[in-house]
C-alpha cells in the first residue's frame, strides 16, 4: 500500500524546510510554501543556496497570519508581518520571469542584509501575483510561487534508499527539498506516474525534477561534500537532455487537505 510518508513545507525560497504532520492546500501548492524570498537589493535578482550556501542554516517558520519568523545561530530572530495590500512593490527576478512583489520593509532588509553579508531585501507574493508554471508543461492557467518552476515536488522513499546504496553512505531527503514523499512504490515508480490522488485532492504528475548543486549541500551544517555527492551519482545513471532526474514536479488540481500516513492512488 503507498502512503504519504512525509510533508516538508519552505516558507522561504531555499531557506531551511519545516517537517509537518498536516498541511492545506491552494492554488500555489502546499499553504505557504515558498512564498518569500531573498532578492539582491540592487538587481532584485533572487538567492538561493547555489551561490550563498548559508541560506541553508536560515530557519524560516510560518506564522498562522501568513507572516514569517527568521532565525539563525548568533541572531536575535526577527518576527516579520505579511505585507499590506499598500505595501511597497519591487521588481524581482526569478530565472525568466520578472513580476513586481511586495517588499517586507526595512526592518526585514536590514536583518536579512546582515544575515547574508550584502545589501538584500525580503519579498512576498500573493495569489494575486503568482507566477505561471514553466511553459510546455501542465496546463496553461497553472500557477507557483517562488518555487523554481512547479508547486509540488514528490519523491518516493525507496528511490532515495536507492541512491543512498549507488552513493555508499546515507542521505538526507531534504537534500531534495520534496514537498511529499511517498512510501510503499519501488524505486523510481514515481516517473512512470502521470496523476496521483492523496486524501481527496488529485494531482497532474507534469515534469522530472533536474538537480543541481544544491543536492550536494548538507542541510544540517550548510557545507558542500568535496566528492559532489550525490550529484556526481545522478548524473552516472539518471541524466537526460535536462539534466540529472531526481523526483517528480505536481500540480495539484483543487485545494484540501494533507496528512502524514494517508493512502496514495496511482490514477494513471
Amino acid at each position: 500500500m503507498l502512503r504519504l510518508s512525509a510533508l516538508y513545507r519552505y516558507p522561504l525560497k531555499s531557506g531551511k524546510g519545516e517537517s509537518l504532520q498536516s498541511i492545506s492546500l491552494d492554488k500555489l501548492g502546499l499553504d505557504g510554501d515558498r512564498r518569500w524570498m531573498l532578492v539582491d537589493e540592487a538587481s532584485g535578482r533572487f538567492l538561493t543556496q547555489r551561490a550563498v550556501a548559508q541560506m541553508s542554516q536560515l530557519s524560516a517558520l510560518w506564522n498562522a497570519d501568513g507572516g514569517l519568523t527568521l532565525s539563525a545561530a548568533g541572531r536575535t530572530p526577527i518576527d516579520i508581518a505579511l505585507p499590506t495590500r499598500d505595501a511597497e512593490l519591487r521588481g524581482v527576478t526569478i530565472w525568466r520571469d520578472t513580476l513586481r512583489v511586495p517588499d517586507a520593509g526595512a526592518e526585514a532588509a536590514a536583518w536579512v542584509s546582515e544575515f547574508i553579508g550584502k545589501p538584500t531585501r525580503l519579498v512576498q507574493v500573493p495569489l494575486d501575483r503568482a507566477r505561471t508554471t514553466q511553459s510546455g508543461y501542465g496546463k496553461d492557467d497553472d500557477q507557483v510561487a517562488f518555487a523554481d518552476g512547479f508547486p509540488l515536488l514528490l519523491i518516493g522513499q525507496a528511490s532515495l534508499e536507492d541512491l543512498s546504496q549507488k552513493v555508499g553512505r546515507p542521505l538526507e531527503m531534504l537534500r531534495f527539498r520534496p514537498n511529499l514523499v511517498i512510501e510503499g512504490s519501488e524505486a523510481y515508480a514515481e516517473d512512470g506516474w502521470k496523476r496521483i490522488r492523496i486524501g481527496d485532492v488529485e494531482f497532474r504528475v507534469v515534469k522530472s525534477c533536474s538537480r543541481c548543486i544544491l543536492t550536494t549541500i548538507d542541510p544540517q551544517t550548510g557545507e558542500r561534500s568535496e566528492d559532489r555527492e550525490p550529484l556526481a551519482t545522478l548524473q552516472k545513471y539518471r541524466s537526460e537532455t535536462d539534466g540529472a532526474m531526481f523526483g517528480q514536479n505536481l500540480v495539484n488540481d483543487g485545494n484540501g487537505q494533507l496528512e502524514v500516513g494517508m493512502p496514495v492512488t496511482i490514477l494513471e
